[in-house]
């Protein structure tokens, strides 16, 4: 996600780096790759304009700041633009006292529609409110199924006709059933057309008038760039919408259709799809997405993912374990796990603040075959030698067989025990503080110690991050990345 539009944006500010300030001659160059880069990633050609006018004025009425460089000084004009350009602030799904609040769901077909209306479910589940999902595509072949399986997938019931009856008819008998139920929230599938129509559109309007919903909810593919934005203005002028829900945002680099949908459109973006999984749909923050797109990372998502993932009493027993240096491999492949639940190293990476730019594709691919390597060869490991990885240092057969067992050799078994001490020891260190980074973990074994540069995931440490064992080294000197906290 905005991986072409973050490299984009990192040429701009290297035309300001070494400049003494922001003048009208040095910024016309950093202008023209912000222009660039919001064009390739396929936002709205007004939009971009607007955009580039913005900054241009303010850029070069802005005073200079002491100890602020000029690129650092022009990342946060555009960081506070983006913000601007997407919404501000999040607006959050309404909710109508008493209830139930209703929800219209529409879109196009082939968007997501109704896996996006079972995430929804999902996502109120969480925050602890019922739902009920009303299911009045009669039109697409198994639209019906497909609603029923994911709401037994995510435990939320569903309510039905059949095919013969009337959308609109089902629609009010599903508010009726919410009503008689107590249920929080209505969320009512209704059918997609291939384009919009104005059969399409009636129907829409019709249910819209009989259940009179509290939100309607656009969704819209995210890789449809800025006809994104197009369609948004076209559901609204048409039907009235009160937001968007961008799909696939996962499986598009680019990211024009995030920035021009509230500009276009003049409806907020509510959420955002970032994967197949019911579970992959995030409320969307405007100034958290503006921080991923300028490669500062997202700290915030980071720590309510993890919220969502770890249990405080296993975190604490942890926390134990890791102080009196006990932590074993049953605990490294519980870690390993969690962090698969909540999503791929990758995404994950590209939310800590200087890692989005840091590492390549290649570099983070790497990273998730060796996180696989070391998991194979823990699976080969019998329960006594997981919980104490001390039996394998001196035992060269105990080696040879689990390196027989996972399919390695005996060499890579040695290097993945000889990682996981040393960073077993690490983590002792930094859990007691004599780390400027407690609480973080110390590395992967097998990965070279993770918990600086992933020195091992391509070609040596990373500039300004610690590498090797971690404990010991230096920063290296050169270009620092430019995290938030430096503007």
């Amino acid at each position: 996600m905005f991986e072409a539009l973050s490299e984009r944006f990192e040429s701009a500010w290297k035309s300001l780096r070494g400049q003494n300030k922001i003048s009208a001659a040095n910024v016309q160059e950093a202008l023209r790759e912000v222009r660039r880069a919001l064009l390739e990633a396929d936002a709205n050609l007004q939009v971009v304009k607007d955009f580039v006018a913005e900054v241009s004025e303010k850029a070069q009425g802005a005073e200079v700041v002491s100890g602020v460089s000029p690129d650092q000084q022009f990342i946060k004009i555009v960081y506070d633009e983006l913000v601007s350009v997407m919404g501000e602030t999040n607006v959050p799904l309404k909710q109508v006292v008493p209830g139930p609040t209703v929800v219209l769901m529409a879109g196009l077909q082939g968007t997501g529609k109704t896996t996006a209306t079972a995430k929804l479910a999902l996502h109120l589940r969480k925050q602890e409110r019922t739902a009920l999902l009303v299911a009045t595509d009669v039109y697409r072949p198994a639209a019906i199924d497909q609603l029923i399986t994911l709401g037994k997938q995510i435990d939320v019931p569903v309510f039905d006709l059949g095919t013969d009856a009337n959308p609109v008819e089902i629609a009010l008998q599903g508010l009726e059933q919410a009503r008689a139920d107590g249920v929080d929230t209505v969320i009512i599938d209704t059918a997609g057309r291939l384009q919009i129509d104005q059969a399409m559109m009636g129907e829409l309007a019709q249910i819209k008038d009989a259940v009179q919903p509290h939100e309607v909810l656009l969704v819209v593919d995210a890789m449809t760039g800025q006809e994104a934005a197009n369609l948004t203005q076209t559901f609204h002028e048409q039907i009235g919408i009160t937001g968007a829900i961008l799909t696939k945002m996962d499986g598009d680099s680019r990211g024009g259709a995030a920035l021009s949908v509230r500009q276009i459109s003049g409806q907020p973006i509510k959420f955002i799809g970032v994967g197949e999984k019911v579970e992959a749909l995030q409320p969307f923050y405007p100034e958290r997405m503006a921080s991923r797109i300028l490669g500062m990372g997202d700290v915030l998502t980071l720590v309510e993912k993890a919220q969502e993932e770890v249990d405080l009493a296993d975190a604490e027993k942890l926390q134990e374990k890791i102080l009196s240096a006990k932590f074993d491999f049953n605990d490294f492949l519980k870690q390993t796990r969690l962090m698969k639940n909540m999503g791929s190293l990758a995404g994950i990476m590209k939310l800590i603040p200087g890692m989005g730019n840091k590492l390549s594709s290649d570099q983070l691919q790497q990273g998730e075959q060796q996180l696989k390597r070391c998991e194979a060869m823990i699976s080969s490991m019998t329960l006594q030698e997981r919980q104490n990885p001390e039996l394998l240092s001196g035992s060269p057969s105990r080696r040879r067989r689990i390196a027989r067992g996972a399919g390695y050799g005996e060499k890579d078994v040695g290097k993945l025990v000889s990682d996981f001490q040393r960073m077993r020891t690490m983590m002792q260190q930094m859990g007691q503080g004599n780390m400027g980074m407690p609480g973080m973990g110390g590395g992967f074994p097998g990965m070279g110690g993770m918990g600086g540069g992933m020195p091992s995931m391509g070609g040596g440490p990373q500039p300004g991050w610690r590498g090797g064992s971690g404990a010991t080294k230096k920063k290296k000197k050169g270009k620092k990345k430019k995290g938030f906290g430096t503007l």
